[in-house]
């Protein structure tokens, strides 16, 4: 059977193109396992937790017997009280251990019918439950590493945090009262975090039954290299003829190698384009448009999470447009909720946006809010047919008129207006007219409260966009000199200068300037 590239639950490499994952597994069992740690695997969804526990569990089995259970397995009524938890529990385990006989060799038979029989208990608590997991492990031949997966499904049940207790009860005094040797958790959500959707009053919230984990500190986004790895298989397969390593690089740059998104733009590529002319820069883009335009559960997610947030909506907002940098802060609620779904990083000491998607996604989505009633939206939709010549975008006109558009419409608002919104005015113009293919988005590095700089893809052309606020003679020729080096870093011989000048005795409109070889189009409003 030919492998595909999966986006739909846990990956396989019997039936998937997947990254290599032996690496990672080895630092997870030496750093962790092998040290007895308990540790929660959180991160946001589609991150690759279930398949990373899966292919770990294959990895374990010769050394320690391992019992893997899924919590989205148990219904509500599992949660209700003790007893209910304990007999569902013990029934999952039941029937891990009947079907995958080969990761619980060594378990010791009596101890483990034992502990099945206590579900005939009409008494059973966990305080029981637990006697019957410490009889088993004192009892079996090897070391027993538990894992659990979406542990977010019990999140907001008082017995799961019973149940943490005892865990952490039992770990504590395992010198006398044997226990799990490792235990894994994996969700969205960490166990903090858990906490507090269950007691959100301040004497509890941080009183967490599970702070003797271990932090997992293990990167598990994808490299340039690992993708190219995968594609190197693809390419072993299908002959296409890319460039492995150039097509691998583009991935990385557009997801910064989210598991999820990375298989979602080789999916797109293999089965949404020609796959002769597919594996290329331009591909890439095509297929980041597609993804994009459909309807994902990682997207609505997201969505779902901003409008449920109003703090975290502000804050990605004022990194977006206001060009605000965010210093990162650990016990700042909405930069770690933030962080625990996977939308911001913390690069160096600041938030910024994990991946161009994202902020693609969320440009679309702010400035959706605004597009029907927008006047530079309406004018952009008007004037796009203008703008594309042989296929090709002609960026030179797209800044003439908007400095046209924009003197009529907002010329005589004050500065504070033009520092807040005239970037976002910018992109309201541009969206519309490169919307359905091509993308944009906002180099990370060069955005600030004065500069940004847009990156455009259309067509397998990049067009360099610097957008500042006016700070004088001598700051804007220094972001021309700025401007042309950027250029050099992007192989780039022309870029565009848009500058919004708060002078009274400004010239509006626009003019080209040449430095050696390269040439910037400049734009005032």
């Amino acid at each position: 059977m030919t492998r595909y590239f999966n986006t739909e639950g846990r990956c396989r490499p019997d039936l998937h193109y997947m990254v290599p994952l032996n690496e990672r597994l080895k630092m997870i069992k030496e750093q962790f396992v092998d040290r007895e740690k308990y540790f929660v695997i959180n991160r946001g969804r589609q991150y690759g937790k279930t398949t990373t526990l899966m292919a770990l569990a294959d990895f374990l089995k010769e050394d320690y017997i391992v019992i893997s259970l899924d919590f989205q397995r148990m219904s509500t009524a599992g949660f209700v009280d003790e007893q209910s938890f304990a007999v569902r529990f013990i029934c999952q385990l039941e029937k891990m251990t009947s079907r995958k006989r080969a990761f619980v060799e060594g378990i010791d038979e009596d101890a483990l019918r034992e502990l099945v029989s206590l579900r005939d208990r009409t008494d059973v608590s966990l305080d029981i439950l637990f006697e019957g997991l410490s009889g088993l492990c004192e009892a079996s031949r090897r070391p027993i590493v538990m894992m659990i997966d979406e542990v977010d499904s019990a999140s907001n049940n008082q017995v799961f945090i019973d149940f943490l207790a005892q865990l952490r009860g039992f770990y504590l005094d395992r010198e006398y009262s044997p226990i799990f040797h490792s235990v894994i958790l994996a969700g969205v959500y960490d166990i903090k975090n858990l906490k507090l959707k269950i007691r959100p009053n301040s004497e509890h919230q941080y009183n967490s039954p599970w702070n003797i984990a271990a932090d997992f500190d293990i990167d598990m986004s994808f490299s340039a290299g690992q993708i190219a790895e995968m594609l190197t298989a693809y390419e072993t397969d299908h002959h296409t003829g890319m460039d492995v390593s150039a097509v691998a690089d583009e991935i990385e740059q557009y997801t910064s190698g989210y598991p999820y998104l990375v298989s979602a733009v080789c999916k797109m590529m293999d089965e949404k384009l020609d796959r002769e002319n597919a594996w290329t820069r331009e591909g890439v883009e095509k297929a980041v448009g597609i993804i994009l335009k459909a309807r994902t559960t990682l997207f609505d997610s997201m969505i779902k999470h901003i409008s449920e947030n109003p703090d975290l909506k502000q804050m990605l907002y004022m990194i977006l447009f206001q060009g605000e940098r965010v210093t990162y802060n650990q016990y700042n609620h909405t930069i770690e909720l933030a962080c625990m779904f996977g939308y911001v990083v913390n690069r160096g000491v600041e938030v910024q946006v994990a991946n161009r998607i994202f902020e693609i996604c969320l440009y679309n989505l702010f400035l959706s809010e605004e597009e029907l009633t927008n006047t530079m939206s309406r004018r952009a939709k008007q004037d796009r047919n203008q703008f594309v010549i042989d296929g090709r975008l002609d960026m030179e006109r797209v800044m003439k008129k908007f400095v046209e558009h924009f003197e009529e419409v907002y010329g005589s608002n004050d500065r504070r207006f033009l520092e807040n919104d005239g970037r976002k005015f910018f992109l309201l113009y541009l969206k519309p007219i490169i919307n359905g293919t091509g993308n944009y988005y906002i180099e990370a590095q060069t955005r600030d409260e004065r500069r940004t700089d847009v990156i455009v893809d259309y067509a397998g052309e990049q067009f360099i966009i610097e957008m500042k606020i006016w700070h004088g003679n001598e700051y804007n020729e220094r972001g021309e000199r700025q401007l042309t080096d950027y250029l050099d870093y992007f192989h780039q011989k022309k870029g565009y200068m848009l500058s919004f000048n708060f002078n009274k005795k400004k010239e509006t409109g626009i003019k080209t300037l040449v430095f050696g070889d390269k040439t910037i189009v400049e734009a005032v409003v």
